[in-house]
């Protein structure tokens, strides 16, 4: 689905085709480049830190960093996605901030049973989702930090149970108010 927005200097004029270090100007081409870079850097070693705010936006740079020069760095355009739009940029920075806090005062949810950890984490991840404190990525950050969280709980990231349709609807779901799906699948994703 493609991002609606406001108009966005990060795409090349005339087309919603984001500027990127490869310098492609075809969507479908970008697309699948964007998708090989991340699998490379996604499994290599993960920027290492304290689980909060600057460590979130590390890993978004890591991530992106081959394909996009503004890797890391919170968006300035007003975005949304089917009829729904993400927090306004000028208020990214302190709802992000809030959204660490509380998950440093939940002592990063790392002494939970599984099922306590994937009601608070599905929490956190819709909160984040609706921020959407980035220009693209932001699902894929998301899911690394989740992997990086349950680490920190002890508990095993099934990888196999990342459905796409299955982790869109509960994101989907979960902007909407519903965070229980997205908790059965954290639930299912630490399962082996």
């Amino acid at each position: 689905m493609v991002y609606a927005a406001e108009e966005d200097p990060l795409c090349y004029p005339g087309t919603t085709v984001l500027r990127n270090q490869l310098n492609i100007k075809n969507q479908a081409e970008l697309d699948e480049f964007e998708l090989a870079l991340f699998l490379t850097r996604a499994d290599e070693e993960m920027p290492a830190g304290d689980l909060d705010y600057q460590h979130y936006k590390a890993i978004h740079h890591h991530l992106f960093q081959d394909i996009y020069e503004w890797a890391g760095a919170v968006r300035t355009i007003r975005i949304g996605k089917g009829g729904n739009w993400f927090c306004y940029p000028e208020y990214i920075d302190q709802e992000m901030r809030r959204i660490f806090r509380e998950l440093a005062a939940a002592d990063r949810l790392s002494k939970l049973g599984i099922e306590d950890f994937a009601v608070q984490v599905s929490h956190v991840l819709a909160e984040i989702n609706a921020v959407h404190p980035f220009r693209e990525g932001n699902g894929r950050t998301q899911l690394t930090f989740l992997a990086m969280l349950m680490e920190n709980g002890g508990f095993p990231f099934n990888a196999d149970m990342l459905d796409r349709e299955r982790v869109l609807h509960a994101m989907i779901e979960s902007f909407a108010g519903d965070e229980a799906p997205l908790a059965r699948l954290i639930t299912d994703i630490a399962s082996r």
